[in-house]
């Protein structure tokens, strides 16, 4: 690209999910500084209008569960008609949960799984007909929960490793329809999710670098760098690349290194069941005010 070439992604539209704090918030800030408009979806209204309004006439919100199909589809159907067809498609959203699994609730468990695999599964769907029309590149978020195992944090790594594979089936299929799939991988980014006390203590024990906290926004940059390029894996922190060829032997030396750390923890008493963690998470369990695009979830009723 010449020094007077216009960014790649300038004057297209990009699709961001959990687009309402964290790395979300921060992806659509790099977005929008290398051009494009950006369509930004996610649970917290509120949120999600401050975020926007940074940006006036660069950036649109609307409020939808990822894991509600008809909402999803709806919201789809007006990013198209009102912005026409996504060139970039970036299923961010996610919820994390760590403690124990068999301490773990069984609905929190699932919620991961609902919101991570099938939520990004239905945004595929949802947005896959836009990007056949511009030949775009959808990004799927993972982590490095994705290839090695996470002791705490079982449905996350679970929803991680499913979100890598579907990217991979879904890359195979659409490749001959012009369609880039791309899976971007990261480590511990300076968020809400990572604060609870449980993850603090795993990240204080994990050997360097695999316990570094990295700036959201520096990770948002570099991940949007790799979609600009439309390549097929993204990685947030270089050492990650190395983690890929060693990863087949990785879950034996986490288990041995933790059967001696993880009953410090439980002595310490930070093996409880944290819930969904953080104000995004809250959103995604707490009942709140329905939307046009938003199915509350119901509490079930208590036994009597």
């Amino acid at each position: 690209m010449s020094p007077q070439s216009p960014p790649p992604l300038s004057g297209r539209l990009a699709v961001v999910t959990g687009a309402a704090r964290g790395l979300g918030e921060c992806m659509v800030r790099a977005l929008v500084r290398r051009g494009a408009t950006v369509a930004l979806v996610g649970l917290e209204e509120a949120e999600l209008e401050r975020v926007a309004a940074s940006f006036p006439g660069r950036a649109h919100h609307w409020c939808a569960d990822i894991t509600d199909e008809a909402a999803l589809t709806a919201v789809a159907a007006r990013v198209q008609q009102q912005l026409g067809p996504p060139s970039v498609v970036v299923a961010n959203a996610g919820v994390a949960a760590a403690g124990s699994f068999l301490r773990s609730d069984a609905d929190t468990w699932r919620r991961v799984i609902e919101v991570n695999l099938i939520g990004s599964s239905l945004t595929a769907r949802a947005f896959l007909p836009g990007l056949l029309t511009t030949r775009g590149y959808y990004l799927q978020v993972a982590s490095l929960a994705s290839m090695t195992a996470a002791p705490m944090m079982s449905a996350y790594c679970a929803s991680k490793s499913g979100v890598e594979a579907f990217a991979h089936a879904l890359r195979a299929e659409v490749a001959h329809r012009g369609v880039d799939v791309g899976i971007g991988y990261l480590s511990w980014a300076e968020t809400e999710m990572i604060n609870a006390a449980v993850l603090r203590e795993l990240r204080a024990r994990l050997l360097w670098p695999a316990g570094k906290v990295y700036r959201p926004q520096a990770v948002a940059d570099r991940l949007v760098r790799g979609m600009e390029r439309r390549a097929p894996v993204l990685y947030a922190q270089p050492w990650l690349r190395a983690t890929q060829v060693i990863r087949a032997g990785l879950p034996a030396v986490v288990t041995r290194w933790f059967r001696d750390e993880l009953p410090r923890l439980e002595h310490q008493g930070d093996y409880e069941d944290t819930g969904l963690i953080g104000k995004g998470g809250r959103a995604a369990t707490v009942e709140g005010p329905a939307t046009e695009f938003r199915v509350v979830r119901k509490a079930a009723p208590p036994e009597t």
